[in-house]
């Protein structure tokens, strides 16, 4: 008698990913809103505060999908392929509406070669793990901590952002957020190369890619 194979179910992990990811367009459409209010020379304060609300419950679930993955033992390929597209999505587009010139009245924002770089950067590690897959049947990933440092940084730039706070050093940490992002890429191109030419040498890790 043979065993059915359990069916595909969501693990705990897994959902939280899904909430972060359906933070994003709530996120968008409070910021459009809040957008069209200064238009027409309203500050709905509200509106703002409600987006930066939905930034801290993706800032403070991020990881919190990856631990319960790995203390429940809950591992899913799927989790791997949702979980780091949640925080780029999120990322991208708060980046892009707080970049100029998207509206003066809107402040602090980013300039636009920081949206540019980090739009470049997704592009080209997406770009070159297809070309790995296509090639060589499978990417290793290798977590760098210049992936991490330019992440955290990303993140504490967006708070910032949507939270009208340290305005007088954003302009700083925006600097220190792009150096790192162009340091993980350099290295992310670094290990393709690597991988390319001695394929197996970078170990496989189970955390996700930054």
């Amino acid at each position: 008698m043979t065993t059915k194979p359990e069916k595909p179910y969501l693990t705990l992990a897994t959902k939280v990913t899904i909430v972060r990811i359906l933070g994003t367009p709530i996120f968008i459409l409070l910021m459009v809103y809040y957008m069209n209010s200064l238009k027409q020379g309203l500050d709905m304060g509200s509106l703002r505060a409600a987006a930066f609300s939905i930034f801290l419950l993706v800032a403070l679930t991020d990881g919190l999908d990856g631990y319960l993955a790995r203390r429940r033992h809950e591992v899913t390929e799927l989790g791997r392929i949702l979980d780091p597209l949640a925080d780029k999505f999120f990322m991208l587009s708060a980046v892009i509406l707080f970049t100029r010139p998207s509206l003066p009245a809107l402040q602090p924002q980013f300039p636009v070669w920081f949206m540019l770089l980090l739009i470049s950067r997704d592009m080209i590690v997406v770009g070159g793990s297809a070309l790995l897959r296509y090639y060589q049947g499978s990417v290793q990933v290798s977590p760098r901590w210049s992936g991490k440092l330019a992440v955290c940084l990303q993140m504490i730039c967006v708070g910032c952002a949507v939270g009208h706070l340290f305005e007088a050093l954003f302009g700083w940490l925006v600097a220190f957020a792009g150096t790192f992002t162009v340091i993980s890429g350099i290295q992310c191109v670094f290990d393709g190369v690597r991988q390319v030419a001695q394929p197996g040498a970078i170990p496989r890790a189970n955390s996700k890619a930054s």
